[in-house]
C-alpha cells in the first residue's frame, strides 16, 4: 500500500513548512512536495492605505530581510511620485541593501548550515548546532555571529534599528549619513573582510567531504536570473535582468525588468501557500529557474570588485562556469558577502557618501509602481496600484522564495529518490531531505501570500485569550 513519510516542521530554516515524501506500493520514493504551511497576505494588508505608509509597512514583512522589501517598496513608490532619488539617496539605499545582504548571507551559512558542514550530515542531531559549532570551532563560530552582528550594525546606524528600519522612504531616503557614522563603519570593515576569508578558506578544505551530496543537492539543469549592472557585474539594487540556461548561454536579457508580466507567471498549487513562479517561454511547471547568490554569480560576468573576482575565478576553476548544483549557494554566499563588504569601502570612500541632498519631494503622479531590487535570497518585485488620491487598489509581490519554489520541489524530490529507504529510515536520511531546503534559505515570512486551498482557521482572541469569533476553511 502506498504511504507518506512526512519531515514536519522543517528545522534551521526562517518559517514554517513541512515536507512530504511519497512513496509507492513498493516503498520506493514517488514524489516529494515541500509544503509552506504560514500565510502573511500583505498583499492585502496593504489594501486601502496611503501608499507613502507602503515602504514601512512591507519593511516588516520579514524580520531577516526587512531592508530589501523597504527598498523594493520606495522603488515602486518613485514609480508612482515619478521623480528619481538624488544620487547620494540611492547609494545609501545600496550602502544597507549590501549590509543586509552580509547580515542574512552569515546567519544562512554560519548559524543554519555550518553545523552540517563541520559536523557533517550524518552526526547527531542533539549537536548540530551553532552552540555545537562553538565548541568544536569557536573561530567559526564567532566569525559568524561578528559577521551578522557587523551588517546589522550598518542598518541600524543608518536607520536606527537593527530590524524594521523606516529611513528608506518615497523619494530617498530620510536623513543624510555623518562623517562620524561613516568612519564607524569604515573601522569595522577589516574585521569583516578577515572573517569572511577565514570562512572561504575553511569552507574550501570542508566541501571535498560532501561531494555525493553535491552532485545530488538540487543537481539539475535549469535557467538562473539576477540583476546585472551595465558591465556586467554582479548587482543587488538596480540593473538589467540578465537569464542564462544550465549551459551558461544568455536566454534574456531585459533593460527594463519592471514589466515582469511579459516574462514570469505565477501559478497557484492547493498545497502550499507560496506561489510559484515560472518563466513564461518554458510553461508551467517546466519553466524552472533558480535565484539568489548562485544564480546572481552564474549570470554575471565577474563581481566587480578585487577579492571578490579572485575568489568567484576559483569557484568556477573549481565547478564550472555555470555550477547546477544548488549545494554550491552555500560558498556562493561567502563570495558575496566578500564582494558586498568591498562594494561598501568604495561606496564609503566617495565624499559624496556625505551630501546633504537625499530626498525628492513629489506628489501622485501616476496610478502604478514597480520596484525591483535583489534581496539576499534572489530578484525581489513590487507591484502596486493606487487612486487619484494614492490609496493603494491593489498590490502583488513576487518574492525570491517564489522564484525558487519549483527548483526546490524538484530538489527534495531528487534527494528523497536518492537517499530515503522507506524499509530503513533514519535521522540522517531525512536530514539531507531538509538540508536541500537549507541551500535555498527560504523565507517563507517573505513569500507566502498565495490564498490557495490549504486550510486556514482564522480566531479573533479576546484579552485574557477567549475566542470572540472565528473562521474556518
Amino acid at each position: 500500500m502506498a504511504r507518506e513519510i512526512v519531515i514536519e516542521p522543517v528545522t534551521r530554516i526562517e518559517g514554517h513548512a513541512k515536507i512530504t515524501i511519497q512513496l509507492d506500493d513498493d516503498g520506493q520514493v514517488a514524489d516529494a512536495h515541500f509544503h509552506v504551511t504560514q500565510f502573511r497576505g500583505f498583499e492585502r494588508i496593504c489594501q486601502g492605505r496611503p501608499v507613502h505608509e507602503l515602504p514601512s509597512i512591507m519593511a516588516r514583512i520579514c524580520g531577516i530581510c526587512p531592508v530589501s522589501h523597504l527598498i523594493a517598496s520606495a522603488k515602486a513608490c518613485d514609480q508612482i511620485l515619478a521623480t528619481e532619488p538624488p544620487p547620494t539617496a540611492v547609494d545609501l539605499r545600496r550602502i544597507m541593501n549590501l549590509a543586509q545582504v552580509v547580515q542574512s548571507h552569515a546567519l544562512s551559512f554560519f548559524h543554519l548550515s555550518s553545523p552540517d558542514l563541520l559536523f557533517g550530515f550524518d552526526a547527531e542531531a542533539g549537536g548540530r548546532h551553532l552552540f555545537g559549532v562553538l565548541g568544536a570551532n569557536p573561530q567559526l563560530a564567532r566569525d559568524g555571529v561578528g559577521l551578522r552582528r557587523f551588517g546589522q550594525q550598518v542598518i541600524e546606524s543608518l536607520g536606527g534599528k537593527r530590524i524594521h528600519p523606516a529611513w528608506v522612504v518615497p523619494g530617498g531616503v530620510d536623513a543624510p549619513l555623518q562623517a562620524e557614522t561613516r568612519d564607524q563603519i569604515l573601522a569595522a570593515l577589516p574585521e569583516a573582510r578577515a572573517a569572511t576569508q577565514r570562512a572561504l578558506a575553511w569552507y574550501k578544505t570542508s566541501v571535498r567531504r560532501f561531494a555525493e551530496e553535491a552532485a545530488r543537492f538540487g543537481d539539475f539543469p535549469s535557467a538562473f536570473m539576477g540583476l546585472v549592472g551595465p558591465d556586467g557585474t554582479v548587482e543587488h539594487y538596480d540593473g538589467t535582468l540578465r537569464v542564462v540556461g544550465a549551459d551558461g548561454a544568455v536566454l534574456a536579457e531585459r533593460t527594463d525588468p519592471r514589466p515582469y508580466w511579459e516574462y514570469l507567471g505565477e501559478a497557484v498549487e492547493p498545497w502550499s501557500y507560496l506561489k510559484s513562479a515560472y518563466w513564461k517561454d518554458l510553461g508551467y511547471p517546466g519553466g524552472v529557474y533558480r535565484v539568489g547568490p548562485l544564480a546572481r554569480l552564474n549570470v554575471a560576468d565577474r563581481m566587480g570588485t578585487p577579492r571578490a573576482d579572485e575568489e568567484l575565478e576559483d569557484f568556477r576553476g573549481r565547478l564550472g562556469r555555470t555550477p547546477s548544483s544548488s549545494f554550491h549557494y552555500h560558498h556562493a554566499r561567502l563570495i558575496e558577502i566578500l564582494h558586498c563588504l568591498e562594494r561598501l569601502q568604495a561606496e564609503l570612500d566617495d565624499p559624496e557618501i556625505l551630501s546633504t541632498r537625499v530626498r525628492s519631494v513629489a506628489g501622485i503622479n501616476r496610478d502604478e509602481g514597480i520596484g525591483v531590487a535583489e534581496a539576499p535570497r534572489g530578484t525581489l518585485l513590487h507591484h502596486y496600484r493606487v487612486d487619484g488620491d494614492g490609496i493603494v487598489q491593489w498590490a502583488n509581490l513576487v518574492i525570491a522564495t517564489g522564484h525558487n519554489n519549483l527548483a526546490m520541489n524538484r530538489s527534495v524530490a531528487q534527494v528523497a529518490r536518492h537517499y530515503v529507504k522507506a524499509d530503513r529510515l533514519t535521522e540522517p536520511m531525512l536530514n539531507r531531505v531538509e538540508a536541500v531546503i537549507r541551500c535555498y534559505d527560504p523565507c517563507l515570512s517573505c513569500s507566502t501570500h498565495a490564498i490557495g486551498q490549504m486550510p486556514l482557521h482564522l480566531q479573533l482572541l479576546a484579552p485574557d485569550g477567549s475566542v470572540l469569533d472565528e473562521c474556518k476553511r
